[in-house]
């Protein structure tokens, strides 16, 4: 009886100190990959930025209404199979339909409200998690997307110059996304890697 107490006793320590060692694989593995998803962000977002103060620069606000519509979606591909990963935009409010969030997004963008509400700054905002997918790991990551006043407001706010009402207009029919403002959160970044 004493052997076989022992023996229970050792194997169920190994599995628990087994358990201990794959959960913190498991946080150094998301650790990774949240920095990678970090840096996929910032370069999506540097180079949506670029887009679009040279569209605001040479052609106004009407203008930059291309580089969400046509650019950002092209962009988004491009980051997605240059880093394996499907990087794309999403929001409470829409503006493009086929931007909606899934379940786990918009649970994640909700947080974010809170979060905001609890005084959180929305630049450092981000969330990430290894989810499980039809039987597969996923890690999914979220970033913040805060309203600047310039150029987000132009095409997000509340009194839109009539040209800009009338592009988003012809459009995005069914556009939700207006009555911003600075500082409220626009959205976010999401991104997906199949691990």
């Amino acid at each position: 009886k004493r052997q076989l107490m022992k023996k229970i006793i050792s194997v169920t320590m190994f599995a628990a100190l087994s358990f201990v060692a794959t959960a913190q694989a498991g946080d150094a593995d998301q650790k990774a990959l949240s920095a990678e998803g970090k840096k996929i962000f910032m370069e999506f977002g540097k180079t949506l930025k670029g887009h679009l103060k040279g569209e605001l620069k040479s052609g106004g606000p009407v203008a930059a209404i291309d580089v969400c519509n046509k650019v950002a979606p092209s962009v988004a591909a491009e980051l997605s199979k240059k880093h394996g990963v499907t990087l794309s935009r999403t929001s409470l409010k829409l503006r493009n339909p086929e931007n909606a969030p899934d379940a786990w997004e918009k649970g994640v963008l909700l947080k974010f409200e809170e979060r905001k509400a609890a005084g959180e700054s929305i630049k450092k905002m981000a969330y990430s998690e290894i989810v499980t997918e039809n039987g597969k790991q996923v890690f999914r990551m979220m970033a913040a997307l805060p309203t600047a006043k310039k150029p987000c407001l132009a095409c997000h706010g509340g009194e839109l110059k009539p040209a800009v009402a009338n592009k988003i207009d012809s459009l995005y029919p069914k556009d939700e996304a207006r009555g911003y403002k600075a500082g409220d959160i626009r959205g976010a970044f999401t991104l997906k890697k199949m691990l």
